[in-house]
């Protein structure tokens, strides 16, 4: 693959090398004999190539450098401007042989090499770009990044990151070289060389929490939880300040029964401006999974959300109101899903779960108002009917009731628990209409459905 950053490091030179081969021409010169109209001829192709190259006439601005050509064909830049002008037609047998004929002339420069590097490359010729782009690595570090993609195209991991390993002890780390020495490690399977690379990154600096934070990962990745909770102890050490490493403590002193110590890091995570909403509600997730299985820390999960009550997302309103559900207090659990609902309005899942609840504590006005707006967001969905037939019936309205609860009962598809609780709450309905007759039919109904069941 081209690294995007050389298309910036070439483009001016590129624009400049024709340029600077025609300043090369003392046009001022006094002609002889005919040579000055010659120059002038030439000079009036030449910048007509390159005019016609930059509007993309491929074609005319070939057309005019051959004419160039049979003026003077000892001028490398000649061949140079052709084979990018082919390259561009994906004429590559042309662009090949007229850059090679430039790089014969000057063996030496770069400019020619790069643009030949290109046509193998577009060709998918991988052997000789490699060939062409080693011969280009004097003149740019930025060449070994493009020669070690390269080497991994062509599974020749070692040699990849043996380059990589000078790049890095000549510029320093960078996170290209990084993603391309973890897509290695990935396609090896070699996690051992990953780690052993992060651990001597540590004993040349240890004071850089990034590679710590990394070799925390890469050993969790392994399951290797021992040596990972080691390194963030000792960046704790190192690094007494860090946010992050309590990404990781946490769930080590959790492991470790130090309930009090996964407290302090949870909260910690949790109100730090450096971590972002994304992690902290992981953080709360796991804390809340732990509560949930140990009751006894609930007024800490009480005081821990109360630190971020401003910052929690939908997703942790959720993960809170499935805790509290859980727990059995059904009003914590509504208070929390109507938050999660209003950053999330249209989430069908927290719609249902709220109209649910709210049925359960008997807020039947707001069932009725909220499944009415729902409807209007879904109104094929047959339990949005039902819940507001249920709500109508509570509050004695057993005519809107009746319309709601036909209405759905269109929509239903394969669903006799659901079907049977349709039949009943009609025959509710129908009961407060003085209607026997159709209370009892739909009565029967319902209970024909239960029994199949």
């Amino acid at each position: 693959m081209k690294l995007n950053k050389k298309i910036a490091r070439l483009s001016i030179a590129l624009l400049l090398v024709p340029m600077l081969t025609i300043a090369q021409v003392n046009f001022n010169k006094p002609p002889d004999d005919d040579l000055g109209n010659v120059e002038d001829e030439f000079q009036e192709h030449f910048f007509e190539a390159i005019k016609q190259k930059g509007i993309e006439n491929y074609d005319r601005a070939v057309e005019s450098l051959y004419k160039c050509l049979n003026l003077d064909s000892k001028r490398p830049v000649i061949y140079f401007e052709l084979g990018k002008n082919y390259n561009k037609l994906k004429n590559f047998g042309a662009a090949e042989d007229n850059l090679k004929k430039a790089i014969s002339m000057q063996p030496d420069n770069e400019w020619f090499l790069d643009e030949l590097y290109d046509v193998y490359f577009q060709q998918d010729d991988i052997n000789n770009a490699i060939k062409t782009i080693k011969q280009l690595v004097k003149y740019h570090p930025d060449y070994k990044e493009d020669l070690a993609a390269l080497y991994i195209r062509e599974k020749r991991y070692k040699q990849a990151l043996d380059l990589l390993d000078e790049l890095d002890e000549e510029l320093g780390v960078s996170e290209p070289r990084d993603n391309m020495r973890n897509d290695i490690y990935s396609i090896t399977g070699n996690a051992d060389d990953r780690i052993e690379n992060l651990e001597e990154r540590i004993a040349n600096n240890p004071n850089n929490e990034e590679n710590h934070l990394k070799l925390i990962y890469r050993y969790s990745q392994t399951g290797d939880k021992k040596n990972a909770y080691k390194v963030a102890k000792n960046l704790l050490k190192i690094k007494p300040d860090s946010k992050f490493v309590h990404l990781a403590l946490y769930k080590f002193y959790l492991q470790d029964d130090k309930v009090e110590e996964a407290i302090s890091s949870v909260k910690i995570a949790l109100t730090s401006p450096v971590i972002n909403a994304d992690a902290k509600a992981k953080v709360l997730k796991d804390f809340v999974s732990f509560v949930a299985k140990n009751p006894e820390y609930e007024s800490d999960l009480v005081d821990i959300t109360a630190l971020i009550d401003d910052s929690k997302d939908a997703q942790t309103h959720e993960d809170l109101g499935r805790y509290y559900l859980k727990a059995g207090d059904k009003v914590k659990a509504l208070a929390n899903f109507k938050d999660a609902l209003k950053q999330d309005p249209n989430d069908f899942k927290l719609i249902k779960d709220v109209l649910l609840l709210q049925l359960d504590v008997e807020d039947f006005k707001a069932v009725v108002k909220d499944s009415g707006d729902a409807l209007e967001l879904y109104p094929a969905q047959p339990i949005l009917y039902l819940v507001n037939g249920v709500a109508n019936n509570k509050l004695g309205n057993s005519k809107k009731a009746i319309e709601n609860l036909e209405m759905g009962l269109d929509f239903l598809i394969d669903n006799p628990n659901m079907e049977s609780d349709f039949y009943s709450e009609l025959s509710l309905a129908y009961k407060a209409q003085n209607n026997i007759n159709k209370s009892e039919t739909f009565a029967k109904k319902a209970q024909a459905l239960k029994a199949q069941q």
